[in-house]
């Protein structure tokens, strides 16, 4: 996140307009890969914002490497987010109006690996049941894109 961590030195934590992807990867059961996210410490999606020049699938291939260590051979493009109901407030403070676009990763190679400071953990999840700590950001995210009930 160095472009949003470079403007947050000049705007400190005043809403910005954040564009990125969600990577939705799913094993042969269905079942939904989340991470136990660093600074809520709930479940959350796989994803983050753009870098200067970089496409919205570029985005989400790093993003799944990053966090994940995966690797996809395609990317389904879902949907896209954006509007009032996409504001999310950091637990440190700083405020954001997501532009985000929703992928499902396909051909998946690797093994899901916590491969930086912003994931703790990764486990698939079931979306037929509950998830227990889901973040509510996330929540939102799955239920409008039809993926849970809310």
């Amino acid at each position: 996140m160095g472009y949003i961590m470079d403007l947050r030195k000049l705007v400190g934590t005043r809403p910005l307009i954040m564009a990125g992807s969600c990577v939705l990867v799913f094993n042969e059961q269905g079942h939904l890969l989340l991470q136990k996210r660093t600074d809520s410490l709930d479940w959350g999606t796989i994803g983050g914002s753009l870098e200067p020049g970089e496409s919205l699938e570029e985005n989400a291939a790093r993003e799944l490497y990053e966090e994940a260590g995966l690797r996809a051979e395609a990317y389904k493009l879902i949907t896209i987010f954006s509007g009032q109901d996409m504001y999310y407030r950091y637990p440190h403070g700083d405020e954001v109006y997501n532009v985000m676009a929703i992928y499902e990763a396909g051909g998946i190679t690797g093994s899901p690996t916590v491969m930086d400071d912003e994931g703790l953990e990764l486990r698939y999840f079931d979306l037929t049941q509950p998830i227990p700590d889901i973040n509510p950001f996330t929540k939102y995210v799955l239920s409008k894109a039809g993926y849970i009930k809310s």
